[in-house]
């Protein structure tokens, strides 16, 4: 009851985005619902309804993608102060976006179920003079097992990947430095007080610091050159704290894996196409008959390739924006990309894995293939809009965890357009950056089905 409280409850922003989970649930639905019509209509064709239930594993990774974005940037089920007082700790709130998740995704599974209904004639007879009847098995009774289990398989994978995504991470603060050597209490006139790493999960940390009139350890001066002014300065020598607020976010590593899986999805998809003519693949769902089944998971191990390499990416066009001799926009706009490289990275890798294939089709369907079908057009759609959507929603993310930075740089004065520009920086960098990769890509993955 709490859950349904806390859905009721939202402001509009959330609510709109808890619809399109729903949307994105009800059309994946669909898909599988139809998929298990072709399979009653069609008893001897099992490889072939075997292959459209696989077509279906695009739009449902997609729309669990989509649902746990939308589950991270719930408020509701976000920590706050005096909630753990009334039972709602860490594992409580993952608990409740579990559920949240799993109404919204049964909320448009159970629409996806009376649209099918519907085309199939089992409400109020059939629709569109029974076009429709022949790939839904209108003649048919539906199983009731095997409907209500396609039906539960969105909501189910989405509550929990929502559950793993968001689950606690106890993490202990480090401990606390005196004069370089850890371990040891603050001494007498030192201080400790809180901090947090904006953007970040929040922590306590205890930082102590020597009275005013305590000299400065060798090991953190450095003497001026002869001639200059001023005798020394205080400036770190040894290696900075990870735990350091002002430390830059660690590089992603998933360059090399993503770069190796992208060559391998392409030297898969070139073997494929060299093996066999373009006529003769499988007959995939709405017409598509593009070429031999190993080219598709050569598709799909592109995709996963961009997706793995995407962070990295995003981190080496903050880089690019702060090299020769950057101006403040550069470096503010280098570094925060490079602080949501992780956040945003993944999803952007998706959308440039999209458009990819998206390309790739639109140039093998210029010569005399046949046209795709409303189901493959369907899918198309629920695939392209939830990777969009996630981005989106990803980005939405972002500017919430760097909320207190922006507030920070208005109250010293930095004016509004700078933070604009530094946002469509940001923006151009990256367009700059993926735009000839993911066309270079795109190329790759449809010449060898262009013969």
């Amino acid at each position: 009851m709490l859950a349904l409280r806390l859905v009721r409850g939202a402001n509009p922003a959330v609510q709109f985005r808890r619809l399109l989970v729903a949307a994105a649930s009800a059309g994946t639905g669909f898909l599988l619902l139809c998929t298990l019509g072709y399979a009653l209509g069609h008893p001897d064709a099992s490889t072939a309804a075997v292959l459209r239930l696989a077509w279906c594993l695009a739009p449902i990774a997609a729309t669990v993608q989509f649902a746990v974005a939308v589950a991270r940037t719930d408020p509701a089920t976000r920590p706050r102060a005096g909630l753990a007082a009334i039972g709602l700790g860490p594992g409580q709130l993952m608990v409740l976006a579990a559920v949240s998740t799993a109404v919204s995704c049964t909320l448009g599974s159970m629409v996806a179920l009376l649209f099918f209904l519907h085309l199939r004639g089992d409400l109020t007879g059939l629709p569109f003079d029974g076009d429709a009847a022949g790939f839904l098995a209108a003649n048919q009774p539906l199983p009731l097992p095997a409907t209500l289990t396609l039906l539960a398989l969105v909501p189910v994978l989405a509550s929990a990947a929502s559950a793993v995504v968001l689950r606690p991470r106890g993490s202990r603060p480090p401990r606390p430095v005196v004069s370089g050597r850890p371990g040891l209490l603050s001494g007498f006139g030192s201080y400790g007080r809180p901090t947090e790493r904006i953007g970040s999960p929040s922590y306590a940390r205890l930082e102590t610091h020597p009275p005013r009139d305590a000299p400065t350890p060798a090991h953190l001066t450095e003497r001026a050159p002869q001639g200059a002014r001023g005798t020394a300065r205080a400036t770190p020598t040894g290696p900075r704290n990870p735990h350091d607020p002002l430390a830059p976010a660690p590089t992603p590593g998933g360059l090399p894996w993503g770069a190796a899986v992208l060559a391998a999805g392409l030297a898969v998809e070139t073997y494929a196409g060299r093996a066999a003519s373009a006529h003769e693949g499988p007959t995939l769902p709405g017409g598509f008959t593009g070429g031999p089944f190993g080219v598709l998971v050569g598709w799909a191990l592109t995709a996963f390739g961009l997706a793995l390499a995407g962070p990295a990416l995003t981190h080496f066009c903050g880089k690019l924006l702060q090299s020769l001799r950057p101006g403040a926009l550069r470096l503010l706009a280098g570094r925060v990309l490079m602080e949501e490289a992780t956040r945003i990275g993944r999803p952007l890798g998706v959308v440039c894995a999209v458009a990819s294939g998206t390309y790739a089709m639109a140039v093998l369907y210029t010569g005399t293939r046949p046209g795709i079908g409303p189901l493959t057009t369907l899918g198309m759609l629920l695939v392209a809009g939830c990777a969009v959507a996630t981005l989106l929603t990803a980005a939405v993310e972002a500017r919430n965890a760097r909320a207190e930075t922006t507030a920070a740089l208005l109250r010293i004065g930095a004016p509004a357009s700078t933070l604009r520009a530094a946002a469509a920086l940001r923006a151009g960098a990256l367009f700059t950056v993926l735009t000839p990769l993911t066309w270079a890509i795109a190329e790759l993955a449809a010449m060898p089905l262009v013969r």
